[in-house]
């Protein structure tokens, strides 16, 4: 399934993080959506020269985040991913932060492999009381024809605490066993920041064929040892200038860090 899916047994999912779209805080009208679609071509050539196995579009953009999509931010990150996707040479998924429901609809709209959400479980974030709905998006995947799209399920999410005191190996199994996930992530505490690798591997041993993706702080520093437990990692921070998540994509750090994954794979 991974290599059909992501394009390698052991696949680096890169992030293409788009600006901040129409209806949140941090649009920028002057540039409009030309800009956003601008931006997100550019890092998507140091992307896909840099050698990646397949990009996820993300709104990392849009803070501060909603736990439930505005139709003017979705409608506008379709229609980007929908001119993106002409740029595309690899795999992709999508992902809008944080709504399991609208991700898959984007998901299906748009053609997307893939997904990404926090899609179980109840937490105490940043964002406010999160209480997802894995029945809903699970069932709008079938209703819709997409059981071939794959849900990456985040059992930990950032900028947020899960309540209740099940340990993450547990909410792993039991996401797989009754929300039917296809891929386990496993985060750190917030976007850029590293995965607690005991937790990689308690996650790894529990949920038996299910795949395993690292799903923040992966880099050239760490990604063997990463790789050496996880079926796969996401990247979006480390591949930006300077490693600073709001800047554009770095060419040449995405050409080391692939240079990195091939000796270990």
């Amino acid at each position: 399934m991974l290599k059909e899916v992501f394009g390698s047994h052991k696949p680096v999912i890169a992030m293409a993080h788009f600006p901040p779209l129409p209806g949140t805080s941090l649009y920028d009208a002057n540039k409009g959506m030309d800009g956003i679609v601008d931006y997100v071509t550019r890092d998507l050539k140091s992307l896909q020269d840099g050698g990646v196995d397949c990009i996820m579009f993300g709104n990392e953009g849009d803070r501060p985040y909603l736990l439930s999509a505005s139709p003017e931010s979705l409608s506008a990150m379709a229609a980007a991913v929908g001119v993106l996707k002409s740029e595309l040479r690899v795999p992709f998924g999508v992902d809008y932060l944080w709504d399991a429901v609208a991700t898959v609809a984007l998901g299906v709209a748009t053609g997307a492999g893939f997904v990404r959400e926090i899609f179980t479980g109840v937490y105490d974030s940043d964002m406010g009381l999160w209480q997802p709905n894995a029945a809903r998006a699970v069932r709008m995947r079938h209703d819709l024809g997409r059981d071939d799209m794959k849900l990456l399920f985040n059992v930990n999410a950032e900028f947020a605490s899960p309540l209740g005191s099940r340990p993450i190996e547990a909410r792993a199994k039991s996401a797989v066993f009754s929300s039917l996930a296809d891929v386990i992530l496993v985060s750190g505490p917030m976007t850029g920041q590293a995965v607690d690798r005991s937790d990689l591997r308690r996650v790894k041993e529990s949920v038996g064929d299910t795949p395993v993706f690292a799903n923040t702080g992966v880099t050239r520093e760490n990604v063997t040892e990463t790789l050496a437990v996880a079926d796969g990692v996401i990247i979006g921070t480390h591949l930006k200038v300077d490693g600073h998540t709001w800047n554009p994509v770095d060419s040449e750090r995405v050409k080391r860090f692939m240079e990195t994954v091939e000796k270990t794979r």
